[in-house]
């Protein structure tokens, strides 16, 4: 009797869920967008990857004649400091802040050592290439082959086992690649099976390259390939495994390769850091693992990479939200669930790791020497708790408690109390010289946001321990950076201020309408956890909650920041992010009317090719809180709004890949499915109701 009440009791929690009533089939709407592809791209490449490591290879499922990146989140070299210079000595300029002067990190150029040095710091450290791994692929007459020589390429993506296939021909004899990356290794495996094999005509090739900071600065392929002398590889090996130690500079890490069918192992005569494994018979199976710690594991097959593979995504695919679009009468819906879909596999490959993303995963760099950006983890990681995925984002939200005690000297050296995130970094917390690294603010509540998103899943003491002190330093500095106006009776935040645009003078920038929204919902939300721990509330934060500057207005219009001359004729550009103050956060004392008459300014005056990828998600957002849905889904099927065929974002106005973009779509679709705290009980309210649209979905979480 009891077995039967509990069994009524799970069936009938069960219907109060809409998405529970028809389970989604979740490997059909994966499967159903595979990446095909038949023609080489040299821009896109198709990835495997656990979060720390990913692999893009081209049509021949290596790195066979596009030379795409192996790039993983402990891979760092930082170029010799000059003879003589100590980088501690680097000192900034001071900059008048509220009638103090405030050493910040801008460029100083005043003499020749802190020029050496700002360079020195803005170029290091830098993300490496590990390895390019490629084919040798023979004709006929024993030269190695074009790309062109290919015939009937067909390369699948398979998302729900992580699995690449390739099949090319050349001179009508079949190769068949698969290629996959182990979930718990940095170790990628490839299995091969060709008549080429045994007629000599295939091999594979393992080349390391050098690394510098003007190098790895920017660009699709990174890497230094001609100037072997800069670095240095050895190697030792048994039967079937080598293991290479690699050397730049002062950095060192390891690579092994091991293969499972007969091989011969040589050095190249043409390169040093070039080494080749020639298979005999008509299969090959190897695989290659990288580290920055010897390699002491037992070695894993070929075979048990593509299973443990298999295995690992499918965990994955059947975990978490999910949703199903397929019964949507808008012949768009293919699209927008192609984008979801692909979206997920690249921020599970890409952007589940240790370290905060770059703003380009584990692709290539950008634009930013391979560092992260503190500003933008809210929309490479908010999607993985409203995705019911909140272990995938604590990886990598590790780094606020790392960086906390440097975050803390942060703040003091700058005269502010608590601690003060830095803008762009990589693992050392140290902030690079520049204007946007001095004075951009938005990224401070961050911490918050992430904390409350994890309380709000898990209402546990456990979680107010974990995140005390985070929180509750970040709430310092809030208050401490905000100052008392006298003649306003407010609390004020800058100048100097760079507002999430960038594209203000940072001297004129006076209370900007994000970040005055943000500090308010930091606050707020401070405020509460102070209670949660039964902790007064301490005064300063009470008070600048209470008196901080309400949103500038002109017009009746909200505006960039407060006074600012020509906001509709000269900063209709760059980031909107007025009206994330009622899209990306949930308003508070925003005055709707006011909120809806700027987004209608916004729609009819900005210029949507000179913005960022996830300013369509922010907008569709804004879209969904005021209640027009069908405009919410334009927005994220923007024609500036771009995904390639391996869901790799991107617009005229941003950089490629630009990942910020998939984060940001998934946490608007999780929005408009599950809703928001002030959503009520509607199903999907974030998608039109027009009959054009139905939507199935299942486990996400609201969105404050």
């Amino acid at each position: 009797m009891r077995v039967s009440y509990f069994i009524l009791i799970i069936l009938l929690l069960g219907c109060n869920n809409p998405a529970n009533k028809n389970r989604i089939n979740r490997k059909e709407v994966v499967s159903r967008h595979n990446i095909v592809s038949e023609k080489f791209s040299k821009r896109s490449p198709a990835q495997v990857g656990n979060g720390e490591i990913a692999f893009g290879v081209d049509i021949t499922g290596l790195q066979t004649f596009v030379p795409f990146n192996t790039l993983s989140q402990w891979g760092w070299h930082s170029d010799p400091v000059p003879e003589g210079v100590d980088i501690s000595n680097f000192k900034g300029q001071q900059v008048l802040h509220n009638g103090r002067m405030v050493t910040y990190p801008l460029r100083n150029e005043e003499t020749e050592e802190q020029k050496v040095i700002t360079e020195w710091l803005v170029g290091n450290p830098h993300r490496i290439n590990l390895a390019r791994i490629a084919f040798s692929l023979l004709g006929a007459e024993g030269k190695e082959v074009a790309m062109t020589d290919l015939q009937n390429c067909l390369q699948e993506v398979d998302l729900w086992s992580g699995i690449i296939s390739s099949y090319f021909e050349i001179d009508d004899i079949p190769v068949q690649v698969y290629t996959a990356c182990h979930p718990d290794r940095d170790l990628i495996a490839v299995t091969v099976e060709s008549p080429l094999i045994d007629l000599k005509r295939l091999a594979v090739k393992i080349t390391f390259p050098g690394a510098s900071a003007h190098n790895s600065r920017k660009g699709n392929y990174i890497g230094i390939w001609d100037e072997p002398d800069r670095h240095a590889t050895t190697y030792s090996g048994t039967k079937q495994k080598v293991i290479f130690t690699r050397e730049l500079d002062q950095e060192k890490y390891y690579s092994a390769l091991s293969w499972d069918t007969p091989c011969i192992f040589s050095e190249a005569e043409d390169n040093p850091h070039t080494y080749r494994l020639t298979p005999e018979g008509n299969k090959m199976a190897f695989t290659c693992e990288f580290s920055p710690k010897q390699i002491q594991e037992k070695p894993v097959t070929a075979k048990e990479g593509l299973s443990a593979s298999r295995k690992a995504w499918k965990q994955f695919w059947e975990s978490g939200a999910a949703v199903d679009l397929s019964e949507s009468e808008d012949e768009r819906w293919f699209e927008l669930e192609r984008r979801i879909v692909l979206s997920r596999y690249l921020m599970k490959a890409n952007e589940s790791g240790s370290l905060p993303p770059q703003e380009s995963g584990l692709v290539n760099n950008n634009g930013w020497y391979g560092r992260f950006h503190f500003e933008m983890i809210w929309w490479h990681l908010a999607h993985w708790a409203l995705w019911d995925n909140q272990e995938l984002a604590d990886k990598s939200l590790g780094i606020y408690q790392d960086f906390l005690e440097t975050a803390r000297l942060r703040a003091k050296s700058e005269g502010f109390q608590g601690t003060k995130w830095p803008k762009c970094t990589a693992y050392n917390n140290v902030e690079w010289p520049g204007v946007a690294h001095a004075f951009l603010i938005w990224q401070q509540p961050h911490p918050i946001y992430f904390a409350e998103m994890e309380y709000r899943q898990k209402p546990n003491r456990e979680t107010l321990e974990k995140w005390r002190e985070v929180v509750f330093s970040t709430a310092e500095f809030l208050a401490s950076f905000a100052y008392y106006h006298p003649e306003k009776d407010e609390y004020v935040l800058g100048p100097p201020i760079v507002p999430v645009s960038e594209n203000t003078p940072y001297a004129e920038t006076f209370n900007p309408t994000f970040e005055l929204g943000y500090w308010r919902y930091g606050l707020k939300v401070a405020k509460e956890w102070y209670n949660r721990l039964n902790i007064d509330v301490p005064t300063k934060i009470d008070s600048v909650y209470h008196q901080l500057s309400p949103y500038p207005v002109e017009d009746s219009l909200y505006v960039l920041y407060e006074g600012i001359p020509d906001m509709w004729t000269k900063y209709t550009f760059e980031h909107p992010a007025i009206i994330g103050i009622y899209g990306m956060l949930p308003g508070d004392d925003v005055d709707k009317v006011i909120l809806e008459k700027t987004f209608d300014k916004i729609l009819s005056t900005w210029n949507f090719k000179r913005i960022w990828g996830w300013d369509f998600p922010m907008l569709a957002m804004t879209a969904a809180r005021l209640g027009r849905p069908e405009l919410a889904v334009d927005l994220l099927l923007h024609d500036n709004y771009i995904f390639d065929e391996h869901g790799l974002a991107y617009g005229e106005g941003s950089p490629y890949p630009y990942f910020p973009s998939n984060g940001g779509l998934l946490t608007a679709i999780a929005m408009m499915a599950e809703g928001w705290d002030d959503s009520g009980d509607a199903t999907a309210p974030g998608f039109p109701k027009n009959g054009s649209w139905k939507i199935k979905y299942e486990q996400f979480h609201k969105i404050p």
